[in-house]
């Protein structure tokens, strides 16, 4: 296989897999928040600010991801 070939994989690869663990990482942010918030609404606006930070920092895991993509396929 050739060299081009191979970097192209492991672009898709890592793009993939540093896509999809973010992706569920929010997902069960976003469940447990809600289940939070509807336990106890009083909380709700402590639940939402970590739920934010939280969300923010999991999507951080995704643009490192889109950023080590982007360096194999161009270098």
């Amino acid at each position: 296989m050739e060299l081009e070939g191979i970097r192209l994989l492991a672009t898709a690869f890592t793009i993939t897999i540093g896509i999809i663990a973010p992706a569920i990482a929010i997902g069960k942010i976003g469940t447990n928040a809600s289940e939070a918030i509807g336990r106890n609404p009083e909380a709700a606006p402590k639940v939402q600010t970590a739920m934010i930070l939280s969300i923010a920092f999991a999507e951080a895991l995704g643009i490192y991801a889109l950023v080590i993509a982007l360096i194999i396929k161009f270098t």
